[in-house]
């Protein structure tokens, strides 16, 4: 049986839950247009603090999650998983329990107490009343909520997070939010009773409030330790993100609210709290724990950027789709483009661990429609080998080229960066490999006709081998012969004849076996007979014009179950599902081989890679699919 107030009245309401604000704004529309009565601004003013502390977490949340700023910050080093993400997914319930505490008390209030807009001595009278009342009496009820019953059915829930973040801060039961809005409204009561109070001390106390919150679920050290030397006394008046920390990480310490002076006082200070503060803050112009392995992606589009996790967290764990709350961003989003084209630096925008070993994702600051362009070419490749040399020069044993960034016009698929800099230490690797693999064992045994639309490109090359030893008949489509004979003479004699060319999509009416390298039309995929599966690594995926058909996803592979700190969506991928590419630069990174793979498929070490994959845990979707 669960605890009175340890769970939310509205828990099962899910996105509804903010319907619950209804009832102040139409108070407030009617009060404007009917009453005209400027007493009843009080609903709207409710309705704004709550606007700006959801909008306070989220932008500490973003700061704390923007890794190319923070990563020498960090305290712990480990990165938020979904499991935590889904466990604080509802962080702002205590915004709406507040608003409606608030709204019940200033409606009882309205008649009592008169508010101006500014009062100098409420700022004094406001201060005072929370370092008299508020922080002792958080610090006594806190100390409670760690006794063994309190914290068994309560306080146990905001110390399940195991990674500090803002939202980590409102992570929390029914009753601990009752009693944290007493501990905030008796300063503002107490201040407006005296007749003191005013609109900006109460916005500004709730704010600074929340911000300081903020600050010390942080998960970064932002203050430097040059303040407290310089002024000693403010470290007993300042709490910081690491002392804070340190009563998640060594319960029974650092009880305070936002002043340290009281764990002083009450003989509970972590005697470790500043030196560990000074050391991150002395460490913090170090570069932290190398990576074993790199991915560098590369934006898609405008509405893909809003996907990255340090803007929404709850969006970024979720397979990527454009939803109608990112249209009114649109005109955002192309601001920080034009600013990314102007900065155009590499960042870092997430990691996990996997076995033991560092997994980063660095990101190219340029959007997919910049990869067409021929006067982008130079400049995007410029920036692909400065994160190449930055990943030599830090020690990273291997990066992997997403999708655009190993274009094979752009730059030969990782060719050009390892012939011009032949002494490279980091392993550069396109992952094409794996990617090829993966789409062959999705056909079936059985298959002696494929229909290989691409034939020419890498893939396409490779499919097209790898089939033809198998005895696989494949049509190539392709109107260069030349390029076909290449191919052909490339495969051993005694298979060449499986190999066919074909120019047009008619000679592949009796084939129900379609891979898909080149975008093709519904009036192209008409050609298909009835039951025909499609293959597909074309980027994007073709339509899903045929209900009699079926269509394959891109080359993925589900990352091992003991992966963790992985938070993020990889753009369409589900939660732990990675490009094939990103997955063959993880086995490469987890065999430690010592080879580039750039350049040309080497169809003999298909089955190679393939059985290394299998050998430390992933798996490919597709067949996850079919067993489930």
């Amino acid at each position: 049986m669960e605890a009175p107030l340890s769970t939310w009245p509205w828990g099962n309401l899910g996105s509804f839950k903010y319907l619950l604000y209804g009832p102040l704004l139409a108070k407030w529309l009617y009060s404007r247009y009917q009453e005209d009565n400027i007493k009843e601004t009080w609903c709207l003013h409710i309705l704004i603090i709550c606007l700006l502390r959801s909008s306070m977490h989220h932008t500490w949340n973003a700061f704390s999650s923007m890794l190319f700023l923070t990563r020498n910050r960090r305290i712990n080093k480990d990165g938020v998983g979904f499991k935590q993400i889904d466990n604080e997914w509802d962080w702002d319930n205590f915004i709406l329990l507040h608003g409606i505490m608030g709204s019940i008390v200033f409606y009882m209030l309205k008649d009592l107490i008169n508010i101006p807009l500014w009062d100098f001595k409420g700022f004094l009278a406001v201060a005072i009343l929370h370092i008299a009342i508020s922080e002792p009496l958080y610090y006594f009820l806190h100390k409670k909520f760690h006794g063994s019953y309190l914290f068994n059915h309560y306080h146990s829930l905001h110390h399940s997070s195991p990674v500090l973040q803002p939202f980590t801060a409102g992570h929390a039961t029914l009753l601990e939010h009752i009693i944290l809005a007493a501990v905030m409204g008796i300063p503002i009561l107490g201040t407006c009773f005296m007749g003191y109070g005013s609109i900006i001390m109460i916005y500004g106390y709730i704010l600074i409030f929340d911000c300081l919150r903020c600050l010390g679920h942080s998960n970064f050290e932002i203050i430097p330790h040059q303040l407290f030397q310089a002024f000693p006394t403010l470290k007993y008046l300042l709490y910081t993100p690491t002392y804070h920390s340190l009563h998640h990480t060594e319960m029974g310490t650092n009880y305070c609210l936002f002043m340290p002076l009281f764990d002083v006082l009450g003989n509970t200070l972590n005697p470790k709290s500043w030196e560990m503060h000074t050391k991150l803050s002395l460490e913090s112009g170090k570069n932290g724990r190398v990576p074993d392995f790199v991915f560098l992606a590369h934006v898609v589009d405008l509405t893909s950027a809003m996907h990255v996790p340090f803007l929404f967290r709850s969006f970024g764990s979720k397979p990527f789709s454009t939803r109608l709350f990112l249209l009114p961003l649109l005109p955002f989003a192309f601001v920080v483009m034009l600013v990314m084209w102007a900065y155009s630096k590499v960042f870092l925008n997430s990691f996990y661990n996997l076995r033991g070993r560092l997994h980063q994702t660095w990101v190219v600051p340029r959007f997919g429609f910049q990869y067409f362009l021929p006067f982008a070419a130079e400049g995007i490749n410029n920036q692909i080998e400065q994160a190449i040399l930055r990943a030599d020069r830090l020690g990273v044993k291997v990066i992997s080229l997403a999708a655009l960034n190993k274009n094979e016009a752009l730059n030969g698929g990782g060719t050009l960066f390892v012939n011009k800099h032949p002494n490279l230490k980091v392993r550069v690797v396109h992952g094409n490999t794996l990617t090829a693999a993966v789409i062959l064992k999705e056909i079936p045994e059985n298959v002696t006709e494929a229909f290989l639309s691409g034939a020419t490109s890498k893939l396409g090359r490779v499919i097209a081998l790898y089939l033809c030893r198998r005895q696989v008949r494949v049509l190539m489509l392709t109107s260069s012969t030349e390029r076909f004979q290449k191919i052909q003479k490339e495969a051993p004699a005694e298979y060449q004849k499986y190999l066919v060319q074909v120019t047009k999509y008619e000679a592949a009416r009796n084939c129900k076996t379609w891979i898909v390298g080149k975008w093709i039309t519904p009036r192209e995929q008409s050609y298909a007979p009835k039951g025909t599966h499609f293959h597909q690594f074309v980027v994007p995926p073709i339509l899903s014009f045929r209900r009699d058909c079926t269509y394959g996803d891109l080359a993925a592979m589900r990352l091992p179950e003991d992966v963790q700190g992985l938070g993020s969506c990889e753009y369409t991928m589900e939660r732990g599902v990675v490009h094939a590419c990103h997955a063959g630069g993880v086995v490469h990174s987890l065999e430690g081989w010592t080879h580039h793979e750039v350049g040309a498929i080497d169809v003999d070490r298909i089955d190679l890679v393939w059985a290394a994959a299998m050998k430390h845990g992933l798996k490919p979707v597709s067949s996850l699919k079919k067993t489930d």
